[in-house]
């Protein structure tokens, strides 16, 4: 048993340690790279070749058929705040003047409105020119960096903590965890964690830092400036429909009956395809119905989707084999033993996970998939497993992470200040993430 437990970790560690080696120094495109890893992972892990392929078949097609549909809902979403100027119109308002105390506070508020739908990349495009450019002339370079970090924190938490972001999804399914306590949860953990990664410690990191640079904004195409309130229905419509389906099980026995309609839209992507729909009215008007209109939306939420999709599904396989070649019982049997508590393996695992791929997502999915068993082992709530996963998926981006490269070109810095910055916000997420997470655990 020692024998076979060495050699699957020996695997798991080869076959990661090739796709880091593949991403960083090969610049092969993760999806190459994680799959690389998962066909190395299964033969030295003691699967055959043909059980290596067709375990990479079905973690691929397992992940990509229950999130493919929310990546590309949330993607259009995304996208018709962006072409509407809804998103733009929501953080002016909010933000108000960038040279007032309060700017960084209101810069991650409104990072975690906007960023509740969207991915990080798009909420990072939506919303940091817009910083930016409120930013005015005589705004020091450092304290104009503040509130882009502030909304960075707050669009990197809403990702990793709170559904309905695919990762945190994707990890509720997988781990049967209750979607509406994850949910509560998750904004108890979230709000002071963005506090805490944001405006006070950008106070720190930014000091002596100025950018070298500063992205322009692009002009937002869709026409005229569309009301707040609209662009606030569309970007809250989707989080209040899936909690609205968890009303019904805390209801009394006797009401109970007479709500199950509520849980009906409940469901991500009946959540997000409503979204959708009415998004259209409410941002675009008559134009909703011209071919340009339709073109331009649909053109543009396409263009990230299939990246995403194939890392996604990459990272899917990847976790299969993993899973397929006995990692899963081997941490089960560690947590058994008493030595690591479940939260904290689970957060090691996505720590691991994330430095190897760089991508949070791709480390939700892997430690998600592996984790079940340990849940079942401990009897630990999976919830607290789910927001344990999702801290540990943002540990420390670096320079395997596409994220780190689009984060420095926006805010304007060099590597080194890139690290200083962005990595340590990321990696203080990540670890008072966990600290709440634990305490939160034991007292709830």
């Amino acid at each position: 048993m020692i024998a076979t437990d060495g050699r699957i970790a020996l695997a798991a560690v080869l076959g990661i340690a090739l796709s880091i080696i593949l991403i960083v120094r090969g610049r092969l495109h993760p999806f190459v790279a994680l799959l690389c890893g998962a066909f190395v992972i299964g033969p030295l892990g003691g699967l055959s070749l043909p059980d290596t392929a067709k375990a990479v078949q079905k973690g691929a097609g397992d992940v990509l058929g229950s999130i493919g549909l929310i990546v590309a809902l949330g993607l259009a979403l995304g996208t018709m705040l962006q072409l509407s100027n809804g998103a733009a119109g929501l953080a002016r308002v909010m933000i108000g003047r960038a040279d007032t105390p309060r700017a960084p506070w209101m810069s991650l508020a409104v990072a975690l409105v906007i960023g509740l739908p969207l991915f990080f990349e798009t909420g990072l495009v939506l919303i940091l020119p817009i910083i930016a450019s409120a930013a005015t002339v005589g705004t020091r370079p450092s304290y104009r960096l503040q509130l882009m970090l502030s909304a960075l924190a707050g669009l990197s938490v809403v990702h990793a903590l709170v559904p309905p972001h695919p990762g945190p999804l994707l990890a509720v399914a997988t781990l049967n965890a209750d979607l509406g306590r994850t949910i509560i949860y998750g904004v108890l953990v979230a709000i002071p964690t963005a506090a805490l990664s944001g405006p006070l410690l950008a106070k720190l990191t930014t000091r002596g830092v100025s950018p070298v640079s500063v992205l322009p904004v692009e002009t937002v195409s869709g026409g005229g400036a569309v009301p707040v309130w609209r662009a606030l229905i569309v970007v809250l419509l989707p989080v209040v429909l899936i909690a609205a389906g968890q009303v019904q099980a805390i209801l009394p026995p006797a009401l109970a009956p007479h709500f199950a309609w509520l849980s009906l839209a409940s469901n991500p992507v009946l959540a997000l395809l409503i979204a959708c729909l009415v998004a259209l009215p409410l941002l675009f008007g008559p134009r909703m119905r011209q071919p340009a209109t339709q073109d331009a939306i649909w053109l543009e939420a396409v263009k990230p989707a299939g990246a995403i999709l194939l890392a996604i599904g990459a990272g899917g396989a990847l976790k299969q084999v993993l899973v397929s070649a006995g990692l899963s019982e081997l941490l089960a049997r560690v947590a058994a033993t008493g030595t690591l508590s479940p939260i904290v393996l689970a957060w090691s695992i996505a720590v691991a996970i994330r430095l190897a791929t760089g991508s949070a997502t791709v480390a939700t999915i892997t430690a998600a998939g592996v984790m079940p068993g340990v849940v079942a082992a401990s009897g630990v709530a999976p919830e607290w497993v789910v927001l344990a996963i999702g801290a540990g998926s943002v540990f420390f981006s670096h320079v395997n992470d596409p994220g780190f490269w689009l984060v420095k070109s926006y805010l304007g810095t060099s590597t080194p200040a890139t690290f200083r910055t962005w990595s340590v916000l990321e990696t203080v997420i990540s670890v008072v993430s966990l600290a709440l997470v634990w305490l939160l655990s034991s007292l709830i």
